[in-house]
């Protein structure tokens, strides 16, 4: 019996990754850039043993449908291959994240099982293929492998398409994120169908590769020259370009509720009575503040008088990938 055991945290994409060149490697359409948090976690613990007659899969202590142990199963195949192994293994994954309301619950939880088997079966990977083996499980789990700002370098095959930290000399400590949770319910449409739609349908799909290049370099010029207004602007900006693609496919489709718009209005109102804030969404309908770390008490407290408390949940840049 071999086993291992690893905790990754969430990340947010600063930068969105939109589309997939190759689906089944998971290569993207574009580059992306992120910040991981240290509020929403995984944890993951991968067992193989010769006593096994098959794969199981368990999230929260549940077993779980044969859809999600499908694609567990194929990470684990290759993770088997990599170890040169038949034997079955058992993973066992507390989520500490709405699992599939758009806060990247699948990025922790594949990076840590990459870690978690790279762990069992002794498979000695370096950060670098860590990222590029946890990114075949789930696209955005290969930034969750580094704490702090990481880049997804898109590239051009498996060997190429992996992400990086990106040394900000740590300014990340002093930027927070702060969550309004809008609806931590399973969306209607899955961030992967999303994706595709959009990427084989959406009349604007184009534009928003033109314009991701040049955002990427605009966000890194912000975190080398610490420049919160630069980056703040670039991140909103961004997003909204992202959902505008989904607006433009067939059928046309959006994350966005109708408490997503006030919670953005909210963040313009804040900005505009000088509090440092920006905000983000992936896919799903929450909504993200990119704002300073010692503002997040006042910001909070104003954010209170539209939204409960509940609601709201403040996070810290944080740590990459760790062995438990």
């Amino acid at each position: 019996m071999r086993q291992g055991k690893a905790r990754t945290h969430t990340n947010i994409a600063l930068i969105k990754y939109w589309g997939k060149a190759d689906q089944e490697l998971i290569i993207p359409m574009n580059s992306s850039l992120s910040l991981t948090l240290d509020a929403f976690y995984s944890e993951t613990q991968v067992t193989f043993s010769k006593e096994f007659t098959a794969d199981s899969f368990y999230l929260n202590g549940a077993v779980q449908s044969a859809a999600e142990n499908k694609k567990i199963i194929q990470f684990l195949n290759r993770a088997r291959k990599l170890g040169k192994t038949t034997d079955f293994a058992k993973v066992e994954s507390q989520n500490f994240v709405p699992t599939a309301a758009g806060l990247a619950s699948s990025a922790s939880g594949l990076a840590a099982l990459a870690g978690a088997c790279n762990e069992a079966l002794d498979l000695q990977m370096t950060p670098t293929e860590l990222s590029r083996f946890a990114r075949k499980g789930s696209g955005s789990a290969c930034r969750s492998i580094f704490g702090g700002f990481a880049e997804w370098q898109k590239g051009d095959s498996d060997e190429t398409s992996f992400a990086v930290p990106l040394e900000a000399a740590g300014w990340e400590k002093e930027l927070a994120m702060i969550f309004i949770l809008i609806n931590d319910q399973q969306k209607d449409v899955s961030s992967r169908d999303g994706m595709q739609r959009t990427v084989e349908t959406s009349v604007f799909y184009d534009g928003w590769l033109k314009a991701v290049n040049e955002d990427i370099e605009t966000a890194k010029k912000a975190i080398a020259q610490k420049d919160f207004k630069l980056l703040g602007e670039t991140t909103e900006a961004n997003g909204l370009k992202m959902h505008a693609t989904t607006l433009g496919a067939q059928p046309p489709f959006t994350y966005w509720s109708p408490n997503s718009l006030v919670a953005m209005n909210r963040v313009r109102e804040l900005r505009a009575t000088g509090f440092d804030c920006y905000f983000t969404m992936d896919a799903g309908p929450n909504v993200k503040i990119l704002t300073k770390k010692n503002q997040v008490p006042a910001l909070i407290e104003e954010l209170k008088q539209t939204f409960s408390p509940e609601q709201i949940i403040s996070a810290a840049a944080g740590p990459g990938l760790e062995i438990l």
